[in-house]
């Protein structure tokens, strides 16, 4: 199923619909919080966020031209140096499961790595406890608290992973 999915860099037109496929996931799992990326602006302007950040790369999985989700890395502020966080990670109903996920997380693993990151942050919240799985078997392990600055303290789970 995976090689009738295309995976790309984001486009200016696919801002919409990455806002919605973020916004439906952390609803459908109840973890819409306020202080989330659920609340924050830039959602609905990720091309945008993510061409003014150097270091920063983000991938929409696309499959008959509806976008399936997506995922990204970017050098948050006040991130130790050599690391970047691992953002924006999320896929509709029907694309999980498909190991979709997995691919978009190693690509956005082996991009840090190229671009020189040599760890990678992420937060999440425990509402999407299915995903911490996935970040630990990638080695992903836990902190006691946030790093950096990403403006979005209702996570309240902190990972961070060695490349």
């Amino acid at each position: 199923m995976l090689e009738k999915i295309s995976i790309r860099e984001i486009r200016p037109a696919d801002n919409e619909a990455l806002a919605v496929v973020i916004r439906n996931t952390l609803a459908e799992f109840g973890a819409n919080h306020p202080n989330t990326v659920y609340y924050d602006p830039t959602t609905d302007h990720l091309y945008e966020l993510f061409q003014a950040a150097p270091g920063s790369r983000y991938y929409v999985a696309e499959r008959d031209g509806k976008i399936l989700g997506g995922a990204g890395i970017y050098p948050t502020e006040a991130l130790p140096a050599g690391t970047c966080e691992l953002v924006k990670m999320y896929l509709v109903p029907e694309a999980r499961g498909l190991g979709l996920g997995r691919y978009l997380i190693g690509r956005c693993l082996q991009e840090a790595e190229a671009l020189g990151y040599n760890q990678v942050y992420l937060e999440s919240m425990p509402e999407l406890k299915k995903a911490v799985g996935i970040y630990e078997k990638f080695g992903f392990r836990s902190l006691p608290g946030p790093m950096g600055n990403s403006g979005h303290t209702g996570c309240a789970i902190w990972m961070l992973k060695q490349l």
